[in-house]
């Protein structure tokens, strides 16, 4: 006689793969700490048998929830699509749902940050939010387990898992003084936030004796468009020959801007930008841009949660390496 769906039981999809129900009960709670080959012998023996797990009855007797809440500060931003993709996929192989919430609310971040730094409400806190200080943090009691990925806190102890973003910026200048630029402008973003930071430090250390011409910027369209009526603005031999932009919408919109106008990229100004989002490959031309791995942030946030709601410790910081994308923008300088 065949077993119903709720007969199904732990043991049995042990049996069926071959392994303990230790190994199992691993699978499903912390995939990451198996071997691939058993974690997927495993899988399958799960959909083979039709096995469920009870998350309500098992999240009971652990005192949690069975959630995991991303804190993003901007959803509009397509960045963040392929992270919380890659963490979503993580979290429910583990049996966990991710909650997404936006930290710029109208009413402020403390607003956000006092509903969803609840252990009642959640079981950890992925926070990509950099705006976010140490003291917002302090101001609340009981904080559920917690880490920062892409940005992070000055002067933190809470964990982080980030690009080095300072190297990516190397690799964009250098990029640029290969090609023969000796005037590069930069588009960053807010003085205070800490890619901003990163970025710069990492650009003004491989510029050498090339020119930096500084354009404000906030990361969005709108300060990338107004780079570009700047960079207009100057006299053509004031303009740099090359634009580093500290975020793709920035260069996406930089570059429009100029085309609208009747430049050509790359034979008016070298364009690049940072992040590597879906639109970069799409453009005409296609960007030349610095590549975050988006989903593997995702992934690896998602499994240094799962460690500390284990009780596992986990290293303080998590380094992943960006990558050159060369596209169309960029071009050697030609001197007049």
């Amino acid at each position: 006689m065949e077993r119903t769906l709720s007969r199904v039981k732990l043991a049995d999809v042990a049996r069926r793969a071959g392994v303990s129900a230790a190994t199992v009960s691993r699978v499903l709670s912390h995939p990451d700490l198996v071997a691939e080959t058993t974690r997927a012998t495993v899988l399958q023996a799960v959909e083979d048998t039709g096995y469920r797990m009870n998350h309500a009855a098992r999240n009971l007797r652990k005192q949690r929830t069975g959630s995991v809440v991303a804190l993003v500060p901007n959803l509009a931003n397509p960045f963040f699509a392929k992270i919380l993709d890659g963490m979503g996929h993580e979290l429910a192989r583990a049996g966990y749902d991710l909650l997404v919430a936006d930290t710029l609310e109208d009413k402020g971040r403390h607003t956000a940050l006092s509903r969803f730094l609840d252990p009642s409400r959640c079981d950890g806190v992925i926070l990509l939010d950099g705006q976010v200080s140490l003291a917002d943090l302090q101001d609340q009691r009981d904080l559920p387990p917690l880490i920062t990925a892409c940005e992070w806190i000055e002067d933190s102890p809470v964990p982080r898992i980030t690009l080095d973003n300072r190297e990516g910026a190397r690799l964009a200048i250098r990029h640029l003084r290969g090609l023969g630029h000796d005037h590069i402008g930069l588009i960053g973003g807010p003085a205070e936030n800490v890619l901003h930071r990163a970025r710069l430090t990492g650009a003004e250390d491989a510029a050498g004796p090339a020119r930096l011409t500084h354009f404000p910027g906030d990361f969005t369209l709108q300060s990338g468009k107004a780079a570009a009526y700047a960079w207009m603005a100057l006299a053509p031999s004031d303009r740099p020959s090359a634009v580093f932009a500290f975020s793709d919408e920035m260069a996406c919109a930089f570059m429009a801007a100029l085309q609208r106008a009747g430049h050509v990229v790359p034979r008016d100004v070298s364009i690049m930008g940072f992040d590597d989002i879906e639109l970069a490959s799409y453009l005409a031309p296609a960007l030349t841009t610095i590549r975050q791995p988006k989903r593997e942030i995702g992934r690896t946030a998602a499994q240094l949660m799962l460690r500390l709601i284990g009780g596992e410790p986990i290293a303080p910081r998590t380094l992943l390496a960006p990558l050159l994308m060369l596209r169309e923008t960029t071009g050697l300088f030609a001197r007049a």
